[in-house]
């Protein structure tokens, strides 16, 4: 568990792979996915859930839109020889969703298409997390679940599992025209449960 659980506050500046949130009077630098990265607009509000880094020359904060992103990066972290950038290197190329049926499939050709990443470690990586991740990977691989983003994000902040919010917003794909619609209606789904 990290000391800064959250930031939240307008880009005051924005990089590749990082942000710049203004908390009160600092101006804290967050590295980032690069989507997330290219998405933020100086001035934007942003609320990002951070794992802070420390070592003995430096400070590092890592900040991703969703829990279930920062949970995908933590545990990361715990196996042996993957440090900070290539977890967010993991997740970046290849999203929760997917890393996630990646490492519970054990697959380990996805894996070693992330740069940095050789079959050794992700060997290590499937092979450590494997059952960690084998329930969400049903939902990650099975063709028809591939959940729209904006529900599944929308569900998560609101508290619902990963595993939920997909399998809602599968029952609801379709059911409106707007990304608002589709939320409505995964809620309803998921209140009739």
């Amino acid at each position: 568990m990290s000391i800064v659980a959250a930031v939240q506050g307008p880009v005051s500046d924005r990089g590749p792979d990082s942000v710049v949130v203004q908390v009160g009077g600092l101006h804290l630098r967050v590295s980032c996915p690069p989507a997330f990265a290219a998405r933020a607009t100086t001035g934007s509000e942003v609320r990002l859930y951070t794992h802070l880094v420390m070592r003995e020359d430096a400070l590092a904060l890592y900040g991703f839109e969703n829990r279930e992103e920062l949970t995908t990066f933590e545990a990361l972290l715990a196996v042996s020889g993957v440090g900070p950038r290539v977890a967010l290197a993991l997740l970046s190329t290849l999203g929760a969703e997917r890393l996630a049926g990646a490492i519970g499939n054990s697959d380990i050709g996805a894996l070693t298409r992330v740069p940095g990443i050789g079959r050794k470690t992700a060997e290590r990586i499937t092979v450590e997390l494997r059952e960690k991740f084998k329930e969400g990977a049903v939902a990650a691989t099975v063709p028809g679940i591939a959940a729209d983003d904006d529900v599944v994000a929308a569900l998560t902040a609101l508290g619902y599992n990963a595993t939920e919010a997909a399998e809602a917003a599968r029952r609801a794909d379709g059911s409106g025209a707007t990304s608002e619609e589709r939320i409505l209606a995964a809620l309803r789904s998921l209140d009739q449960k």
